[in-house]
C-alpha cells in the first residue's frame, strides 16, 4: 500500500473499511442477541438485518461487480435487498441470526481487503481513486448511523458511552450572517468518492441572503414551544398541521415537560434539555414552522451551500466550509466521538470564509429544497441510489451530524428525507431575504 504522509487511494478504502468495520462492532456488540433481531421501533429495521445488510451490500458490490465472482450465499440476497422489503416487514424475514450474520460479515471482509490489495483502481469510473470501495465505506458508515438512531428509539438501559463534547468555544459576534448575491460553484467534479446526486458542479446564482451565525439552539426553540407554536395552525404548513394534531406533537421528538422544566430522553439516559446545545430530532415542518415564527425561513439548499463553501476572496468553492483539508477535532464534531451536539458556537476553526459555524457535524440541518437532480445529473453505479427519490417527496438536509463519519460528510454531500421524519439527528439554522 502506498506509504506517507498522504495515503494513496488503496491506503484510504482499507483505511475506512476498517473504521467502518470497527464502529459497525461498536454499535452491535454491547446488546443481546435478543436486542439485535428485536424490531425496536416500525421505523428502523432489526440491528442484526443492518448488519447483515452490510455484508451483503459489500459482497454484491465489491466480490459480485468488481472482481466478477458467484455469490457466497445467494439465497440471502433477496432479504437483504432494501427496495423488496420495507423495514416495518423485516423482522417477519427469515434473518441471518446474530453469530451467523457477524461470520458472514467477517468472511466477506475478508475477501474485499485481499480484492483490495490486488485491484489495479483505475480503468473504470466503478475503480478509479478506488471509487467502489469508498462507496462500501459510505454505506457501512450509513447504516452505523442508522443503528445509532435504533439505539436512540431502543427502550432499556443505556449501552452506549462516549466522552461529553467539549470543543473550543468561541462566541459568535453576530446573531447572522451575510451572504453575498452572486454566482458561486455548487456541487462537485472531483471529490473522487462523491455521490451520483453530488454531481456535477455547476454554477448558481443567489440573491443576497442573512443566515444564521449557528444552529437554532434549544433555547431559542423553547421560545416558540412558550409562546404556543405548536397550537397556532398559521405558522405551520397544512400537511404539518394535520401531523402535529394527529399525533399530539407539542415539542421535538425524546423531550418531556416535567416539574417545570423540559427532560430529554438520551440513548438511555433522562436528563434536561441544555439550552445551548442545537435543536435535535424536529422533523422539517417543525423547523419550517419554528422560522415562520420568528420571522424568517429555512435556506434553500443552494443558499445553504454558498454559505458553506463560497469564498469570496477568492471565488473558489471549497471541499469544506474552513478549508479544502479533512476534517480533524478542532473543525467538526463527527464521527461518533460524540453522542450529542457541541453547544452553539464551538469549533470556530470550523468556521466558513465568512463566519458561519457548524455548518458541518452536531446536527442535520433541514433546508427548504426538495430533493431534485443537478444539471447534467447521470445515475451512478445504480438509479436507486439517488433518483428513485428525486421529487417533491423528500427535503434536503446538509452538512452531517455527530453521528456522520468523515467519509460520509462534505460540503457538497447530500442528505434527504421525508418531511416528517424525527428521529433522525436533525436540527436546522434559518434566513432572511438582504
Amino acid at each position: 500500500m502506498t506509504t506517507g504522509a498522504d495515503p494513496g487511494p488503496r491506503e484510504r478504502a482499507a483505511a475506512a473499511l476498517i473504521a467502518a468495520r470497527a464502529r459497525t462492532a461498536a454499535l452491535t456488540d454491547p446488546v443481546t442477541d435478543r436486542d439485535l433481531a428485536a424490531q425496536h421501533s416500525p421505523l428502523m429495521s432489526p440491528l442484526v438485518w443492518d448488519l447483515a445488510h452490510i455484508g451483503n451490500q459489500e459482497e454484491l458490490w465489491l466480490l459480485g461487480r468488481v472482481a466478477g465472482r458467484e455469490s457466497m450465499r445467494p439465497e440471502i440476497n433477496p432479504l437483504y435487498d432494501a427496495f423488496q422489503h420495507p423495514r416495518s416487514e423485516r423482522p417477519q424475514l427469515p434473518l441471518l441470526g446474530p453469530a451467523e450474520a457477524r461470520r458472514y460479515a467477517a468472511e466477506v471482509r475478508g475477501r474485499v481487503l485481499d480484492l483490495l490489495e490486488s485491484t489495479p483502481l483505475e480503468g473504470s469510473a466503478l475503480l478509479d481513486e478506488g471509487f467502489a470501495f469508498g462507496m462500501i465505506a459510505q454505506h457501512e458508515q450509513q447504516h452505523d448511523e442508522t443503528m445509532l438512531i435504533t439505539h436512540q428509539l431502543r427502550r432499556g438501559e443505556a449501552v452506549l458511552s462516549a466522552p461529553e463534547p467539549d470543543p473550543p468555544y468561541e462566541p459568535p459576534r453576530t446573531a447572522e450572517v451575510l451572504v453575498p448575491g452572486g454566482p458561486f460553484t455548487m456541487g462537485t467534479s472531483a471529490e473522487p468518492w462523491s455521490l451520483d446526486n453530488e454531481r456535477p458542479a455547476h454554477t448558481r446564482d443567489t440573491e443576497p441572503f442573512w443566515i444564521d451565525t449557528v444552529p437554532v439552539t434549544n433555547a431559542a426553540y423553547q421560545a416558540f414551544i412558550a409562546d404556543g407554536g405548536y397550537r397556532e395552525p398559521r405558522w405551520w404548513a397544512p400537511a404539518g398541521w394535520d401531523q402535529i394534531r394527529e399525533h399530539g406533537i407539542g415539542a421535538p421528538l425524546f423531550w418531556r415537560r416535567e416539574a417545570g422544566q423540559w427532560l430529554r430522553r438520551r440513548f438511555g439516559v433522562t436528563e434536561p434539555v441544555p439550552d445551548e446545545e442545537p435543536v435535535l430530532h424536529v422533523s422539517w415542518y417543525e423547523a419550517d414552522a419554528y422560522a415562520r415564527w420568528a420571522g424568517r425561513r429555512l435556506p434553500t439548499e443552494t443558499e445553504w451551500e454558498k454559505a458553506a463553501r463560497h469564498d469570496p476572496a477568492t471565488g473558489r468553492s471549497r471541499r469544506y466550509p474552513w478549508g479544502d483539508a479533512d476534517p480533524d477535532p478542532l473543525h467538526a464534531n463527527l464521527g461518533q466521538r460524540h453522542l450529542r451536539p457541541a453547544r452553539a458556537g464551538s469549533y470556530p476553526a470550523g468556521a466558513s470564509p465568512l463566519g458561519v459555524r457548524q455548518l458541518i457535524g452536531d446536527v442535520w440541518e433541514w433546508t427548504a429544497s426538495d430533493f431534485l437532480p443537478y444539471p447534467g445529473f447521470r445515475a451512478f453505479p445504480y438509479r436507486e441510489y439517488s433518483e428513485v427519490f428525486f421529487g417533491p417527496e423528500h427535503k434536503v438536509l446538509r452538512g452531517g451530524s455527530f453521528a456522520v463519519d468523515p467519509v460520509a460528510c462534505r460540503g457538497t454531500f447530500r442528505n434527504w428525507d421525508l418531511p416528517v421524519r424525527r428521529q433522525i439527528f436533525s436540527g436546522f439554522r434559518t434566513a432572511r431575504d438582504a
